[in-house]
């Protein structure tokens, strides 16, 4: 198996948190302890996001047309058995591809607006949408339905990081070129979501 690539730990379906107890204790963190967090751990938060949930290929979060606009990467500075960098993540294989070289939460916090919380995080999940995958079938509706669907994902991750103990917190304010370069983007994605991880 190649370097670049980063088979995941299978998920996790049962937890001691109940989801009436994540929804009341969900809340938005900008401080973290500068402790790492276990890959195990990234990997429970990116299949809450987006992982596959049914062999039919849906998955944890609802998209219109079941057509799946969003792409989702981890900007690693502090994870256990897992090189600093960035990552995208590929639902269908539950697994990471690398894509950078190194710690770059202090170039995607300065393309967040200065904001210090993200560079605070243990990791960052980035997420980006390719409109296109949903505009060719409800024209520009579908616009509305992937940043419907943003939020879906977004929602996961906080009450999932009720259930692991961790923090997060949705950024949208960025430069979204400066964005793009620091993330290696495609053309056809459009960064819509930052949310720092770490530990509280």
């Amino acid at each position: 198996m190649s370097t670049n690539i980063i088979k995941l730990s299978k998920a996790t379906y049962n937890s001691n948190v109940s989801i009436e107890k994540a929804l009341r204790e969900r809340r938005s963190y900008r401080e973290y302890k500068e402790e790492p967090l276990t890959l195990s751990e990234v990997s429970q938060l990116l299949w809450a996001m987006q992982g596959i949930t049914d062999p039919e290929g849906f998955r944890a979060a609802p998209s219109a047309g079941a057509l799946y606009p969003l792409e989702v990467y981890v900007v690693v500075g502090n994870v256990k058995d897992l090189p600093n960098g960035i990552y995208k993540y590929k639902p269908y294989m539950h697994e990471l591809v690398k894509v950078a070289e190194g710690d770059k939460r202090s170039e995607l916090s300065i393309a967040a607006l200065e904001q210090d919380w993200v560079k605070a995080g243990a990791a960052v999940i980035v997420l980006s949408a390719a409109y296109e995958r949903v505009t060719i079938k409800y024209g520009e509706r579908g616009k509305r339905y992937v940043h419907m669907e943003i939020g879906h994902a977004a929602q996961n991750a906080y009450l999932q990081a009720v259930s692991l103990n961790l923090g997060t917190v949705v950024v949208g304010a960025f430069d979204d070129s400066k964005v793009k370069r620091v993330m290696s983007m495609s053309d056809k994605e459009q960064p819509l979501c930052i949310m720092p991880i770490g530990r509280i």
